[in-house]
């Protein structure tokens, strides 16, 4: 795992949706709580926002054993007005 930074308080430039979406594109085999210490967010906040994700059809997931393997939709078309036409390729590009 990598070293993460101190802990910072205020705003960022990203949303916890998009951390939790580049982790799972960095490993579409991550386990929740690994994506939860790399983003610093618990593991209940980290499932709320997958489910979230797959709800929209940004990502799905399989079951294997005890794991998941996830499927981003690299396809699928931003939500936000201020971003249409941005997938979410683009995204994490």
């Amino acid at each position: 795992m990598v070293e993460l930074p101190e802990s910072h308080s205020g705003w960022t430039f990203v949303t916890n949706h998009a951390r939790v979406l580049a982790a799972i594109a960095d490993n579409p085999n991550v386990r929740i709580r690994d994506i939860a210490a790399h983003c610093r967010l618990t593991e209940r906040a980290v499932q709320r926002i997958i489910s979230d994700l797959e709800q929209d059809g940004y990502l799905s997931h399989t079951r294997d054993g005890r794991s998941n393997t996830y499927r981003i939709e690299p396809d699928k078309v931003l939500r936000h007005p201020a971003e249409a036409g941005l997938t979410v390729a683009a995204l994490l590009s």
